[in-house]
């Protein structure tokens, strides 16, 4: 299927900020549905004002552990952002790829790096 559908970030979410988790996620099911279809899909960032890591993790990242980054990247389009907003962009999908490649690893790494490993023990 080749058909090319545009999204608008701030129609879906009704607003300019997109911090929050839970627009993410209409974002997400948007994109996901039409990366089920095979669908090229380009995503306009037009009018957004404020992005957050947690709403692009929801919204673009978690798509990493559906589709593969070739179908991604092949399929999936964004433009209007700016370029702080790119970098973001950018470390959300690296973050998410090494996490889906191996989640257990990578919680693990997290979790020491965060000197978390001795959480929950009383020695």
């Amino acid at each position: 299927m080749n058909n090319i559908s545009e999204l608008s970030v701030y129609e879906i979410v009704g607003s300019p900020l997109c911090v929050a988790s839970s627009d993410g996620q209409k974002v997400h099911d948007r994109l996901s549905t039409a990366l089920k279809e095979g669908q090229n899909v380009t995503l306009s960032f037009r009018n957004v004002a404020i992005l957050t890591s947690a709403f692009l993790n929801t919204a673009i990242g978690q798509l990493y552990g559906t589709f593969s980054e070739e179908q991604i990247r092949t399929l999936l389009k964004v433009r209007d952002m700016e370029q702080d907003d790119i970098a973001l962009l950018r470390r959300v999908v690296d973050t998410a790829k090494l996490y889906f490649h191996d989640p257990s690893r990578f919680s693990q790494v997290i979790r020491e790096t965060m000197g978390d490993e001795d959480y929950g023990r009383d020695d």
